[in-house]
């Protein structure tokens, strides 16, 4: 591969990592005027309605949504995003962040579960982040309560279950094809169950709140999703994995600087053990066969 080809690629991945970084912020703004069902529902209506030129363009393109791994993995990343912001409505933009520095540990974790070695670094960082969210679920301090961090942390699981159904994902036409059907299948599964939920979405929103709905759709979801899936490609999952902790990061600062989310000694401990513990993980797997290279969290 020429070097020229993978900086494309890392730069791709920081553009993903930046822009599900966002998404903490950006999802806590839409919650002060709309339920979390209804906010992933326009989330991925708006991302939905931008990907179907991509989906619909061509035959091959128009065929995925015929395929049973693509409709699952769509299926499962819409339930995903529904569990975590509900989540994210009972914890801080900060808290929830920092949980998903669990990521690579979870990726790890399943790869040793599907037959593929892992290195005692790997091992060691998985024990890291874990006790990292641990002592961040034991001592939420006013951050959030165990119901929205166990909400946090089932999401990470039903991510992972995307990524390892992706690993089956037929060869896509072009690149955007399988975000952009992905997406759209997603919008499909969240729209009954928000509907029965809460019934129709309010439409009747202030003018920054669909700013941020705009920002989850385009730049959070689709832009994210793209972004990650060409990157991760061309470079393995074991490089790739590192971008995975500028969301946590980066929706850490965004929640302290900006939203007001209080930084305890527990919950400034335990993000630096997920952080640690996540690198730990992807420099371990250097020399490890990649678990995915198609795909990647939130």
């Amino acid at each position: 591969m020429k070097r020229p080809d993978k900086h494309v690629a890392f730069l791709a991945l920081i553009v993903a990592g930046v822009c599900w970084g966002l998404g903490f912020p950006l999802g806590k703004l839409v919650l002060r005027e709309t339920d979390a069902a209804h906010m992933v529902l326009l989330r991925f209506a708006v991302a939905a309605v931008v990907a179907a030129p991509f989906a619909l363009r061509t035959a091959e393109a128009r065929a995925l949504f015929r395929s049973p791994v693509i409709l699952a993995a769509g299926a499962l990343y819409g339930i995903a995003f529904m569990v975590q912001f509900e989540g994210l409505a009972h914890v801080s933009v900060t808290l929830a962040a920092l949980l998903v520095g669990a990521m690579p540990a979870l990726i790890a974790i399943s790869a040793k579960l599907l037959g593929e070695k892992v290195s005692r670094a790997s091992w060691g960082g998985v024990a890291a982040a874990t006790l990292g969210a641990a002592l961040i679920a034991g001592k939420p301090d006013g951050a959030g309560s165990p119901l929205g961090v166990a909400l946090s942390l089932g999401s990470l699981f039903i991510f992972l279950a995307w990524l390892i159904v992706l690993r089956r994902a037929p060869k896509a036409p072009t690149p955007m094809a399988i975000p952009a059907v992905t997406v759209i299948i997603a919008a499909a599964t969240v729209l009954p169950i928000s509907w029965v939920m809460h019934g129709p979405p309010k439409l009747d929103l202030s003018p920054m709140v669909w700013v941020g709905i705009l920002g989850l759709g385009v730049l959070g979801t689709l832009l994210a999703t793209a972004a990650w899936q060409f990157g991760s490609a061309r470079v393995g999952s074991a490089s790739a994995g590192v971008f995975i902790n500028i969301e946590p990061l980066m929706g850490a600062c965004i929640g302290v600087w900006l939203f007001g989310d209080h930084l305890t000694w527990a919950l400034a401990a335990g993000g630096l053990m997920i952080i640690a513990g996540s690198f730990a993980v992807v420099l371990g797997e250097r020399h490890v066969a990649p678990v995915t290279a198609s795909a990647g969290p939130i």
